[in-house]
């Protein structure tokens, strides 16, 4: 496939950048600052100029030609609130109208935990949770795209483990490198359109629970 990740610099985005040139995959790798590109290029991956903060249709013009959009971004923790809906829930938002201009179908999005259950959003973070809420809103009944929402739990930067449990009900922790190995084998498989996914490690191997 030719897929298109936004966010590839981040921690997640890194991971699945890896694993999608690992398996042979044609990988675009969205980045908004050009010293960044080397790093892409020696990982067998094609750095492209990408800022969430154009129009869709600017947006747009990078995705012409891809087979799926991966949607890996976010402001981080070193922003202001303002930037969180710039970038968590604007941002992709116009990546979703930009896919459906480009005329790509396939449109997966790292999202988090327990967003549909205000309930359970932590205090501090809840303007994340937000935004997150409402892109996977606007994803799954504004598009028609044939999306994947993967809603990790709490992510830490332990090894892999290969194994995780699907939509557990309960808080719990996932590795990034999990989430990207879940990530990168969702894509491929078409059970997991339309589909929110929760996930945190537990037993199941990761081919496994995707096939399920």
């Amino acid at each position: 496939m030719k897929v298109f990740v936004i966010g590839a610099h981040g921690q997640i985005g890194k991971k699945i950048v890896s694993k999608l040139v690992a398996q042979g995959d044609q990988v675009f790798a969205g980045i908004r600052h050009p010293e960044q590109a080397e790093a892409f290029e020696d990982a067998g991956a094609q750095p492209v100029s990408f800022n969430l903060l154009e129009q869709p249709a600017e947006l747009a013009a990078a995705f012409k030609g891809m087979d799926a959009i991966v949607f890996a971004a976010g402001s981080g923790g070193q922003t202001g609130y303002d930037m969180t809906l710039m970038i968590d829930l604007d941002g992709a938002v116009k990546t979703m109208q930009a896919a459906e201009l480009a005329e790509v179908k396939r449109y997966e999005i790292v999202s988090a935990e327990f967003t549909a259950d205000r309930a359970k959003w932590p205090n501090s973070l809840k303007p994340y949770y937000v935004a997150k809420y409402y892109a996977d809103e606007w994803l799954k009944t504004r598009t028609q795209l044939d999306y994947t929402i993967l809603q990790p739990g709490t992510l830490v930067n332990d090894a892999g483990t290969g194994k995780v449990t699907v939509n557990p009900g309960v808080g719990g922790e996932i590795t990034r490198d999990d989430v990207a190995t879940f990530a990168v084998k969702a894509l491929g498989t078409a059970q997991t359109i339309g589909k929110t996914i929760a996930l945190i490690n537990g037993e199941t191997p990761i081919k496994d629970a995707v096939e399920a």
